[in-house]
């Protein structure tokens, strides 16, 4: 009696488990993308560009074109917008100021530069190099996070309902503040109107280091993220 009393319970916690149980993971598809990305870029945004879109995307505009380097060796076709002609972008313009259609593209890709105009240094004039406009002033510590506002605006105007801005941006370190650039620009897109959906931390091989530098307040930049925002009002 008391073995059958045994066996009985046995088939009960058996099935009350399979009950409580989540199922398989690869039965359903679950393939999601890591949180942290120690790849190349190009690499990954093929991965965004697959994950993020809730279709396909057919148009896809790379607002900071410049050499292009995010689409080498990738098969799709770009619409790259660059202020400077001698990259040759398919549209010379600002991205503040972009001569497109509202509503005509799937994917918006941003890269803006991720230090801060270098004073009177001409060859790391980041103001004229990647087209930021007039620069920042001393009194807002030459930030450029002035470009942010205007940007995003152009990026939700030209995106479709449900289309993604891809934004890389770092935090940095500039004149003896730490200037919270991804915050900013999560402000900004907010602002306008777009869901801020997900963060990737991208791992850097090595911090910038300059041999003038000798004391440390701060610790020295390794990673950026890659953000990604949905013209919605939900990310699922």
């Amino acid at each position: 009696m008391l073995e059958q009393l045994e066996l009985e319970y046995l088939e009960v916690a058996n099935s009350m488990a399979t009950l409580i149980m989540p199922r398989k993971l690869e039965t359903i598809g679950y393939d999601p993308l890591p949180s942290v990305w120690s790849g190349e870029d190009a690499e990954l945004i093929e991965r965004l560009l697959n994950f993020y879109p809730r279709r396909p995307p057919k148009r896809i505009l790379d607002a900071t074109i410049n050499g292009g380097r995010f689409w080498r060796g990738s098969q799709r076709k770009i619409v790259g917008v660059d202020i400077e002609a001698s990259h040759r972008p398919t549209v010379v313009a600002d991205n503040t100021k972009m001569p497109f259609k509202s509503g005509i593209f799937d994917v918006v890709v941003y890269d803006p530069p991720h230090i801060p105009n270098q004073g009177r240094d001409k060859q790391k004039d980041f103001t004229v190099r990647f087209g930021l406009g007039s620069q920042s002033p001393k009194e807002m510590g030459y930030t450029f996070t002035h470009t942010f506002p205007p940007f995003v605006r152009e990026a939700y105007r030209v995106l479709r309902p449900e289309g993604i801005l891809l934004a890389k941006i770092a935090d940095y370190v500039h004149h003896h503040r730490y200037q919270w650039a991804h915050v900013e620009l999560v402000r900004a897109a907010t602002d306008v109107g777009f869901q801020p959906c997900d963060c990737i931390i991208k791992i850097r091989k090595g911090p910038i280091i300059d041999p003038k530098w000798k004391v440390a307040h701060h610790s020295r930049r390794q990673h950026c993220y890659w953000l990604i925002f949905r013209k919605s009002k939900k990310c699922e």
